[in-house]
Order: structure tokens, then sequence, then C-alpha cells
């Protein structure tokens, strides 16, 4: 089967033919952890986790590799290190930031569905790689010191920008840079700078005596090099990175090595809005993973992993994602659903062609989703189960329970509700008015608002339901 990806950097879907059909390579860049991820966060950790997914099966689990890094080193690592532990040093602090912080990454991803990669380097554990980078850049003249900072030299690259397909002029004021005095050229971009007093420090690249640390970019380069190779085959992250993390590590990777390319393919996931604008601590709609899988704030029950995953998935992953609530509740009721069929059936020992095709085309997710629809409206729950399976879901009810917490919000799991509403339907059908309003206030009081329509076509009454919020 032939599988086609979109590439960013030749704007065309590609048939995908892999370097060394033995070992097929992935990069995507990881977390910054310092806190917990939202939900953009886990938009791309879902994505990639569907391609790791088709690339084991389609090449085989031992011959696909792939790499998502952790950044352990950030000003905001720094910033939360001293604030949560202020009586330690700096260092101490930070390694328990860092190592709380990517537990808490890991819970969540897994509760999510999603593979560990094969490797998730930590940018501290590969500084040499990057001096030993930068010396290289320095001595090719792709770089220059600087004022104890090492700079890339934007002008030393003829195709520079090739990937996000601006010019040097949209691409210095979408930069958000500081033009600092030092600078060849505004387009400059830092491969290493001083450590401020205090900061984690190491001996400095390109002869410079004050200790310092990695730029930002440096440092997917240097780690994707040590586990995949000068090229590799896919590179991936969300839409917000291809300019100008993505594109500044194509060009001190390619002047560092010689090469023609650092990946042949780049994909890249689009942006996530709640509710209809963009995410926002200020405007109060700042949702983390932890936040749905964990506490009572959002409709006053635990959200499953499961429906969260699928949520993301009804999505293609080159579309920008609305997440709403509402949209949450409908992924619930659905799995909830299926899983009433599949919990306890044996998983057909392959999987369905017709999800396989849907994903090589592009990671078709909403296609393979109707394709699911389609095996349980057939009653094909051996097939079911074992798409389900491959995409990532349990297909077992009790995984997907929501829990009550502290009596807020919905008491009643998603069977519990449906029942009630094909009650209050039928009292509404025996013009039972007064115990169709007992029920709808039954539901009221479990935190369930109702949404009564009739079908265009049928006139039928349909009804849904969402949490209060």
């Amino acid at each position: 089967m032939s599988l086609t990806l979109y590439n960013t950097l030749s704007r065309e879907k590609e048939p995908f033919e892999p370097l060394d059909r033995a070992k097929v390579r992935i990069y995507v860049c990881g977390p910054t952890v310092y806190d917990y991820a939202h939900i953009g966060n886990a938009r791309p950790v879902i994505v990639f986790d569907v391609l790791f997914r088709l690339l084991r099966h389609l090449y085989g689990p031992e011959h696909v590799t792939y790499v998502r890094n952790i950044t352990d080193v950030d000003d905001k690592i720094n910033a939360r290190a001293a604030q949560e532990y202020p009586d330690l040093p700096l260092n101490e602090g930070i390694r328990k930031v860092t190592e709380k912080t990517e537990a808490q990454f890991h819970a969540d991803m897994h509760a999510l569905g999603s593979l560990d990669p094969t490797v998730q380097p930590r940018a501290t554990e590969h500084i040499e790689e990057m001096r030993a980078m930068i010396d290289r850049l320095i001595a090719n003249g792709s770089a220059y010191v600087a004022e104890d900072h090492v700079l890339f030299h934007v002008a030393s690259m003829s195709d520079y920008g090739k990937l996000s397909g601006r010019s040097l002029d949209e691409m210095l004021a979408g930069a958000r840079v500081e033009v600092a005095p030092f600078k060849k050229d505004p387009m400059d971009f830092v491969l290493w700078k001083p450590s401020k007093p205090g900061d984690p420090a190491w001996p400095s690249p390109g002869g410079i005596e004050t200790p310092g640390r990695p730029g930002w970019h440096i440092e997917c380069s240097a780690m994707s090099a040590a586990h995949l190779g000068k090229v590799f085959d896919i590179h991936g992250g969300g839409i917000d990175l291809v300019f100008p993390h993505h594109e500044n590590e194509i060009a001190q990777s390619r002047c560092a090595h010689g090469t023609e390319a650092m990946a042949r393919l780049w994909m890249h996931n689009g942006f996530l809005q709640v509710e209809g604008e963009k995410m926002s601590k200020s405007l109060g709609n700042f949702v983390t993973v932890h936040d749905l899988l964990e506490t009572n704030e959002f409709g006053g029950s635990r959200w499953p992993g499961e429906a969260i995953r699928f949520a993301m998935l009804k999505t293609h992953y080159r579309q920008p994602l609305d997440w709403t609530f509402a949209g949450l509740d409908e992924a619930h009721k659905i799995l909830w659903d299926w899983y009433g069929d599949t919990d306890g059936a044996a998983p057909a020992p392959n999987v369905p062609a017709t999800i396989v095709e849907a994903l090589a085309e592009d990671l078709n997710t909403p296609k393979a989703i109707a394709a699911l629809h389609k095996l349980h409206r057939a009653g094909h729950f051996e097939e079911l189960r074992a798409a389900l399976e491959f995409l990532g879901f349990s297909g077992e009810r009790a995984k997907i329970e929501r829990v009550k917490q502290d009596g807020a919000g919905p008491g009643a799991d998603t069977g519990e509700v449906d029942a009630l509403i094909a009650a209050r339907l039928a009292a509404r059908q025996a013009k039972d008015f007064k115990e169709a309003d007992r029920i709808r206030d039954e539901l009221q009081a479990m935190g369930i608002v109702l949404k009564d329509a009739k079908d265009p076509e049928t006139g039928e009454l349909k009804t849904t339901w969402e949490v209060a919020r």
C-alpha cells in the first residue's frame, strides 16, 4: 500500500518512500518541561502517534525510529524553579521541576492513548553535540562570534526561507527578534549565548571564555543528527514552528553537515483554538490535559483520555481545530456507544483495510472515523475492535467511565443519560408531557442540558445533550 503525505517544503502531497525501508526515521519537536501540557501541546503528540502507528504497520515496528525531544534548558524552567524551590540552589530546583514536569507530561500523553517514542532525548544530555555543531558552523563561515554570543549568519545560506516561503522582510517582521548591535544582519539568530549569573552554564564553543548555554534552535538539530543521522525521513511539529524554529533548524543543519536537506519531508499540524477563540489564560479558556483528566473544573467529572483523543482526530491534522466541550461530549457518546458492542469482543486478526487506506491518504483521520462508523452499523464488532486498538483506543467501557467528583457536574454516566433521554422521548410520543418534563428536570439537576431539534428530512424529533458549563 502506498503512503501519501503532505510536504510543507514542497507544498504538495507526495508519495512517501523512506531513505531506507529498514530504517524509517521521524523526528518531532517535543515539550519544554516547566508546566502541564495544554491541549494545543497534545495535538501534535496525538497526530504523530497515529503516524508512528501507521509506519510501524507498513514497515514493521523494528524498522521505525521515532524521536521526540525534551527541552530541559529554558528561561521559563529557570523562573519556575526559582519560584517553586527558592531555598534550593537553582540547578537543584531546575532538576526537580524538569523531572516532575516530564513525568506529568508522560502520564498525560499515556492517558491519551499515545505510545512512547523510540527515543526521548533531553537537551542537557546533548550539549557536547551542540558545541561541536556550532564549532563546525564557525569554521565554515556560517556562524560568527560576537560579544560572547555565537550567531548564525543567514546571508551565508542562499535559499534560507524556503520552508516558510517568506521573504527576508516578512521573516524579520514575524521573527520578533531583538536586533542586537553586534549582529551582522538583523535576521541572524543565536546559536549560543552567555548565561546569566546563577543560571545553568557550560563551557562555550568558538573559543569563548565566558560559560554559556545553547539557543533553542540548535537543540533539535543536534539531537536529530545524534539519533537519526544527518538526513532523515520526516520532521514534524505544529504549524507555529515552521518559522522561525524549523526554518532555522534546516539552515544550521544543512550548513553544518554540507547536505542538501535535513529531513526529506516536513509535516505540520494546524492551529488549535478553544470555543472559537485563541487559547489564552487572559481569556479564561486555557485548558490543560491534566485539567480534563483529573479535576472537576470543567463539568464536574473527569474526562477519559480516549474521548480527548477522539475529539482531536475528528478534524484532519492539517486543518485548524476548534476545540469545544460540546465536541468532547459528542466524542465520548460515540465511543460509549461503540464500546457497548466491542467490550469483550476479540479483535479481528488484521486491521481493516479501509482504516489503513484512509490513513495512507495523508493521515485522513475523518475518513478513518467514517469507516469506523460503517463497521459499527454493519455489526462488524471484531473488526471495529481491531481498528480501534490500531488507532489507540481500548474498546473497553470501563476505561471511558466519567467519574463524578465532589458532587459537582453530571452524576450519571453516558449510558444512564441516554436511557433517560430515550424515556423522555417515549413519554413525549405518548403525550405524557408531565413525565417528559419530570425527566428533563432530573437531567437538568444532573448538570445535563438538552437540545431538541427535528430532522429536516424525516421530521423526527432528535435530542442531543451536553454538560452545563
